[in-house]
C-alpha cells in the first residue's frame, strides 16, 4: 500500500511548464519570478503518456497580455495552448497584476516530468490510506457514559434509543481515543488490514481514479524489470559457473 502511495506523489508523469522564453515584461514581478509562478500551474494530462515521451512531446503555450484601459489581472486562462487538451486546469489563477501601460509577452513550453524531479510535476497534492475501520461494542459492559461520545474527533458515535451507535463507520481515523477513555472496556477499534481506504487528491492534472491507474501500471512495470533483471543475473550465474568448469 505504501508503495502505491509514494509512486502517486512521485512517479506519475504529467505535464508542467519547464521553459519560458519572455519576450517582454513590464510588469512588476521580475522575469525568473513570473517563469516560477507559470511552473506551479497545473495542466490537464493525459495518462495515456509515459516518461518514455518526455523527449518526444513538447506543448507550446503563449501568453500576450497588455494592460491599456487601466488595471488588470492575467489570469491562468490568458494563456492560449497549441494543443487543446494540455491546458491550465483552473482558468482563474492569478498570474500578476498590470498597471495602465505594462505589457507580458511570453512562450512557455510545457513537458513530461514526475514529482520526484521537481514539485511542478506532482500529480497529487495528497495520496494517504488506512486499513478499513471496525468498531465493536460490547453493549453488556457499556454504562452509557457517553465519554467515547464526548472525544470521537470525527463524531462517528452518537446514543440512540438508550445505545451508543456508530454512524459512517468509514470515516474513523482509527485514532482509538474512544477505547482510551472507557472506563470499563466496551469498545474496541481495529483496522483490518485486508481491506485498505485510499484518499487521493489529485492537482487537477488527472483525475483521482486515472492516477490511482497509472499508478499500478507504474508498479507492474517496475516489478516485470526487476523480474527480467533476477533473470539476467540468473544466467550470467549459471554461465559464470559453466565456464569455470
Amino acid at each position: 500500500a505504501n508503495t502505491i502511495r509514494r509512486v502517486h506523489i512521485s512517479e506519475i508523469p504529467i505535464f508542467a511548464i519547464d521553459d519560458v522564453i519572455i519576450l517582454e515584461n513590464t510588469s512588476i514581478l521580475p522575469d525568473e519570478i513570473l517563469a516560477h509562478r507559470l511552473g506551479l500551474i497545473p495542466l490537464k494530462s493525459d495518462p495515456l503518456y509515459s516518461l518514455r515521451d518526455r523527449d518526444k512531446v513538447v506543448v507550446r503555450l503563449s501568453l500576450k497580455v497588455s494592460a491599456e484601459n487601466g488595471k488588470r489581472t492575467v489570469y491562468s486562462g490568458d494563456l492560449i495552448s497549441d494543443d487543446p487538451h494540455i491546458v491550465p486546469v483552473y482558468k482563474n489563477i492569478p498570474i500578476v497584476k498590470l498597471e495602465r501601460g505594462q505589457k507580458i509577452v511570453l512562450e512557455a513550453y510545457a513537458r513530461l516530468g514526475v514529482g520526484k524531479d521537481h514539485a511542478k510535476w506532482q500529480a497529487v497534492s495528497t495520496a494517504s490510506y488506512k486499513f478499513r475501520p471496525i468498531i465493536k461494542i460490547d453493549y453488556r459492559k457499556c454504562e452509557l457514559c457517553e465519554e467515547c461520545i464526548r472525544v470521537c474527533p470525527r463524531n462517528i458515535l452518537i446514543l440512540d434509543e438508550k445505545k451508543i451507535k456508530v454512524v459512517n463507520e468509514i470515516e474513523c481515523s482509527l485514532c482509538e481515543s474512544c477505547m482510551e477513555i472507557c472506563p470499563v472496556d466496551a469498545i474496541k477499534v481495529i483496522g483490518d488490514e485486508n481491506n485498505i481506504i485510499f484518499i487521493i487528491e489529485t492537482t487537477g492534472s488527472l483525475s483521482a481514479e486515472e492516477a490511482f491507474y497509472k499508478s499500478l501500471e507504474i508498479i507492474k512495470e517496475k516489478a516485470s524489470q526487476f523480474i527480467e533483471a533476477l533473470k539476467n543475473l540468473d544466467n550470467g550465474d549459471r554461465n559464470e559457473k559453466n565456464g569455470s568448469n
